[in-house]
């Protein structure tokens, strides 16, 4: 299902994980004709990333390990440790006042986790910070999204290059929880049934890429 109009305003960004960040972002820039921007590297994780706008206020993240970090303590966010390929593995949904969504959702029934403080430090050296939950540990697609608030942080969205997000689809063997998982969020999205968790992207304005 395409995201409605209301879904795409709540929408922040869409994470497509990978163990090799610089072959990932050469393919997806090949494919949509649009070079993804350095965004920069999450100190202690192992990680950093690339980011390329998909219109009204998102971003993909293309995320992957950081070859100028030592090994990270903990694993790598996404399951990127444990991945042979790049896959979608995520997204996120903004939201103001991240303590109070998390206090609705759980009323609601669903636990999206505690809000952390994290930060990355832009190729400029701008220090960018932001809230956000974290899912329960998976090395599968999380097709429920994580919340994420800014605060006073400029939105990463407004300073890139894009090309448009067409359609977002989840895919669940169970479509009932995850829809409900949703709704407690306050995201209304449809989920359609299928083999395995999945989150499909078509991206591009002529001949839309797939990503999946």
């Amino acid at each position: 299902m395409a995201l409605a109009s209301d879904g795409v305003s709540e929408l922040d960004h869409v994470v497509l994980a990978t163990p090799d960040l610089a072959g990932t972002v050469e393919t997806v820039g090949r494919l949509l004709g649009v070079k993804p921007v350095a965004g920069g590297a999450h100190t202690g994780r192992g990680t950093r990333n690339y980011l390329l706008g998909l219109g009204n206020g998102a971003y993909l993240e293309i995320i992957g390990p950081d070859p100028e970090q030592p090994e990270p303590e903990l694993p790598r966010p996404f399951g990127i440790d444990e991945l042979s390929e790049a896959r979608l593995a995520g997204w996120l949904v903004r939201v103001e006042n991240i303590d109070a969504a998390v206090a609705r959702a759980r009323s609601a029934g669903y636990d999206p986790g505690d809000a952390s403080d994290l930060s990355r430090t832009t190729p400029d050296g701008r220090i960018l910070r932001w809230r956000l939950t974290f899912p329960a540990p998976s090395t599968g697609t999380q097709v429920v999204p994580a919340l994420i608030d800014w605060g006073d942080t400029d939105h990463p969205a407004n300073e890139l290059p894009e090309v448009p997000l067409r359609e977002l689809e989840i895919v669940h063997p169970h479509p009932e929880p995850v829809t409900a998982q949703l709704r407690a969020l306050g995201v209304d999205f449809a989920v359609r049934a299928g083999n395995r968790p999945a989150l499909i992207a078509r991206i591009g304005a002529d001949e839309p890429v797939v990503l999946l």
